[in-house]
């Protein structure tokens, strides 16, 4: 049993081996894309210029919202602090459930 499974393990080995040395180039030059155009470069880059006009480069919700409250300090503390003894808010490392 021993000598069959390692022969069975061999010929896996070998037969991998087999498939690995039919490789193609490293840098996968089977794979190119070959586009035949007929547009110039000249109407590419007006384009490419209208639609970056269009676009922002900014990072989507990268600005600051400001905010201007109207609502007191110690007023706000006070809420918390009754909703925290009334158990409206969870308190501690297990909270509500």
């Amino acid at each position: 049993m021993n000598k069959t499974a390692r022969f069975l393990s061999l010929a896996a080995v070998a037969a991998f081996t087999a498939f690995g040395a039919h490789a193609d180039e490293a840098d996968g030059s089977q794979f190119a894309l070959k586009f035949e155009t007929n547009r110039t470069r000249a109407e590419v880059a007006a384009e490419a210029a209208t639609v970056a006009q269009t676009r922002s480069i900014e990072p989507a919700g990268s600005r600051v919202v400001t905010y201007s409250s109207t609502a007191d300090r110690a007023a706000v503390r006070a809420q918390a602090a009754e909703a925290l003894r009334l158990g409206q808010i969870p308190h501690g490392e297990i909270g509500s459930m």
